[in-house]
């Protein structure tokens, strides 16, 4: 079985590690503040260039944006529109790394849909700016990853998308780019990073960036938000990855100057596949955002909207007047209307802009999604912007300026570096254990789309207990040994990170799969040694969280939102 494990016992061997680290000689190289995408990546990569490294997130790993996103890895095409080819190169490059060395268990090809409205000119129009994409994206060496695009008549996209209205398109333009599970891919980093040595803890806050007498940086001050214990921790650089918090992050330092961004909000809805006929994607030009219809599995994803977040950091949400913003954007195309009826679920996340001036009268829309590394005090780096799909350039550049005064530095591998679970599968050497569990073909491509190999430590589980090969009664897209291993190797904690992010049932079954509840906590209090208060206090907890996120989504605006949102009390402490 795979030793790059996240557990409940890691947790507190990194935690360990951090309090030594305030001994001579036990210093860190880096420690990284920010447990989303980008401070994974910035892990490996310092991790794999032989550093002593640690990260620390003050909630579960990929809680923030890092779950919340389109679940794409694309390069941007809308970035044409603003001629900013450099990052539409660097994100095609990346896209494609990410399907053929870095990920491809976890990154998978998906095609899309442009409709056109206009037979000729928007044709010419569209078709060589896709056709530019395409072309891009052979800049970098090796075999292409996708294929190209293609033109397709009315009679081609009635056969591939039904459910595109007549009126909606004369044709269109069909091209590639790919889709991942977000969170799956921020634990599968962190568990590449702890192969090379990283320590990792969840829900460790950092309360302080201490200074020496100098006056530079030299580590933080912790708080284990599971026992409530404060400690110093030792680090000759401190790399914040904060996303939206960028400007909090720095002022743990006292430093009101360096980076400043803007959170913007996205939302999607979650409908059935049934809902919509259709076999690929769709991406639609909006007056205000780029829509998406995304097929996922047994469902589609639907969004997003681009609007400004001015409430709780910690828990956007959709609100009504969001969902039915995305509901009829979507029914502006298809020739049998979707309604609230069909939501499964909704999530909301928070890009986090660089701003390039003040608050007042920037335009979200608008701001540059590069990505910028700083540094306001010395020891202390700071990086944000980008997008998920340039995470690697992200923490490469990240760790170079952090180490850039550091002689005979290591240089980053992780463009070569593949991901747990990416070596490839042959089906044959699993088909007895495939047979002797009863799985079908839809459960083993589910297996593998979010294990690869490392398929074969769900195997090893269901050898060892049988019932674990087993479906969950309520929730059967997921077998019982995906709930174990979420927590003997994924770091899961609390009920909250199993169902929203090592599975994502909170968004996938009607009522975020509060009845699947029962037999997931049992599962999980076996596991973790709860005792009954504790698995009861877990079970209101998620339960609360999910009505309040329910509730919330029928609220008119962003605020009214937000005020329902906060009833739901925090996950609850690891006691018990």
């Amino acid at each position: 079985m795979s030793q790059n494990r996240l557990t409940k016992e890691a947790r507190e061997h990194a935690l360990e590690r951090l309090r030594a680290s305030v001994s001579p000689g036990q210093e860190l190289d880096v420690l990284i503040i920010g447990g989303g995408i980008t401070g994974a990546g910035i892990a490996l990569d310092a991790a794999s260039r032989g550093l002593k490294t640690a990260i620390v997130e003050s909630q579960d790993w990929a809680s923030g944006t890092s779950s919340r996103s389109s679940k794409l890895i694309h390069g941007g095409l809308r970035y044409l529109q603003m001629l900013d080819f450099k990052l539409v190169i660097e994100a095609l490059t990346e896209r494609d790394l990410l399907l053929t060395e870095i990920a491809p268990h976890l990154v998978r090809p998906i095609p899309f849909l442009y409709p056109l409205r206009h037979r000729v000119w928007e044709r010419l129009f569209v078709g060589a700016g896709i056709a530019l994409y395409d072309t891009l994206a052979t800049i970098r060496r090796g075999r292409r990853a996708l294929p190209w695009h293609r033109h397709l008549t009315r009679s081609q996209v009635s056969a591939v998308f039904p459910d595109l209205s007549a009126s909606a398109a004369v044709g269109a333009i069909q091209y590639w780019d790919a889709n991942v599970d977000d969170a799956r891919y921020v634990v599968t980093v962190l568990r590449t990073a702890a192969d090379y040595g990283a320590q990792a803890a969840s829900r460790t806050k950092v309360i302080e960036i201490s200074k020496n007498e100098l006056g530079h940086v030299n580590g933080a001050v912790l708080e284990d938000l599971e026992t409530g214990e404060t400690f110093p921790v030792r680090a000759h650089h401190v790399i914040s990855s904060t996303g939206v918090w960028t400007e909090e992050s720095q002022e743990l330092a006292g430093e009101k100057g360096g980076l400043k961004v803007l959170a913007s909000k996205g939302i999607h809805i979650v409908v059935p596949r049934e809902s919509i006929a259709g076999e690929v994607g769709l991406i639609l030009q909006t007056k205000s955002s780029v829509l998406f219809v995304i097929p996922w599995s047994r469902y589609w994803v639907i969004g997003t909207t681009d609007t400004p977040w001015n409430e709780d950091l910690e828990n956007p949400t959709a609100n009504a007047k969001d969902i039915e913003y995305v509901i009829n954007e979507a029914n502006s195309v298809l020739e049998r209307p979707i309604s609230l009826d069909d939501v499964l679920g909704t999530w909301a996340g928070l890009r986090p802009l660089l701003q390039p001036g003040t608050k007042e009268g920037t335009s979200s829309a608008k701001v540059s999604r590069e990505h910028t590394v700083a540094s306001p005090v010395q020891g202390l780096t700071v990086i944000a912007g980008g997008k998920f799909t340039t995470y690697r350039v992200m923490a490469k550049d990240a760790v170079d300026f952090a180490l850039k005064n550091i002689t005979g530095a290591n240089p980053s591998i992780t463009k070569t570096l593949p991901l747990t679970g990416a070596a490839p599968v042959k089906i044959d050497n699993l088909q007895s254990d495939i047979d002797l569990f009863g799985w079908d073909a839809a459960m083993v491509d589910h297996l593998l789309h979010r294990f690869g190999s490392n398929i074969q430590d769900i195997i090893e589980l269901c050898r060892a207990d049988q019932e674990l090969a087993m479906p969950l009664a309520e929730a059967p897209a997921y077998l019982r040994a995906e709930i174990v291993y979420a927590i003997t190797h994924e770091g899961a904690l609390h009920l909250e990170d199993i169902m929203a992010r090592r599975t994502r049932m909170i968004y996938e079954y009607k009522l975020e799969a509060r009845a699947a509840l029962p037999e997931i906590a049992k599962i999980a209090a076996e596991q973790l040694n709860w005792s009954k208060k504790r698995l009861a206090a877990e079970i209101a907890s998620y339960s609360m969280t999910a009505e309040a996120d329910s509730k919330a989504a029928l609220e008119p605006n962003d605020q009214s939102a937000s005020i329902v949102r906060s009833e739901a009390p925090s996950v609850v402490k690891m006691t018990g």
